[in-house]
């Protein structure tokens, strides 16, 4: 089961909380307005993890770099990157987003109710994102977005290589595992299949890639 990021504490540079000032500035470049801050504390009330202001930004600034008209997120949590995305996506754009929990998602489709969305932008869908994903059609997404358990980073992949049409963006959340990701030490499932993963993508011929070191990490890449 791939279920939504659950809050961990962190304290690395890039996890969210860095004591970089640079890295600071880059969070709070991009202001949240309320309906975002209103997310993130319902987010925090149920004890889940959410994308930071500047991982956010970034993922705004990807849909809308690629003028992106269908979208698919892994996770809805409480909505916070669901609206990122959708203000970056082409307006009339659907974001079809895929979690387990209803009780979640019931209040991501009230804060993107709250964010101006109509319900027609957004196609929510409680499951595992395994059995879902098989469902969705073949290069007809131009970002998959995949903010859920690291253990479920491969088969997503593989998912997105199917679902991307050429030119569409996966992104990966967390990928700086905690910043357990450049410690050889750390030998735990979770950060081993995240250090495989982005390996695995940097070398593959499918994936043009970037890591980006906002938030807890983003792995960025364009299907060629």
């Amino acid at each position: 089961m791939l279920a939504a990021r659950r809050c961990l504490i962190a304290t690395v540079a890039g996890s969210g909380s860095s004591t970089n000032p640079a890295l600071q500035f880059a969070e709070s470049y991009v202001l949240e307005d309320l309906v975002l801050r209103t997310a993130r504390s319902l987010a925090h009330e149920v004890g889940l993890d959410t994308v930071t202001p500047g991982a956010g930004a970034a993922l705004r600034l990807l849909a809308a770099a690629g003028n992106a008209r269908a979208v698919v997120e892994i996770g809805t949590g409480t909505g916070v990157s669901g609206v990122w995305l959708l203000r970056g996506m082409r307006v009339g754009g659907v974001l079809t987003t895929i979690d387990v929990e209803v009780e979640h998602q019931r209040i991501a489709r009230r804060i993107f109710a709250e964010a101006g969305f109509v319900a027609g932008r957004t196609r929510i869908i409680t499951g595992r994102a395994l059995d879902v994903l098989p469902r969705l059609a073949d290069g007809a997404y131009d970002l998959v977005f995949v903010d859920a358990e690291a253990t479920g980073f491969p088969a997503c992949v593989d998912a997105a290589l199917r679902l991307l049409r050429p030119g569409g963006v996966l992104v990966l959340n967390g990928a700086l595992a905690g910043g357990r990701i450049g410690d050889p030490a750390a030998r735990d499932a979770e950060t081993v299949t995240v250090r495989e993963t982005v390996k695995a993508i940097r070398e593959s011929e499918h994936w043009i890639p970037a890591l980006l070191p906002l938030g807890h990490g983003l792995l960025a890449a364009v299907r060629c």
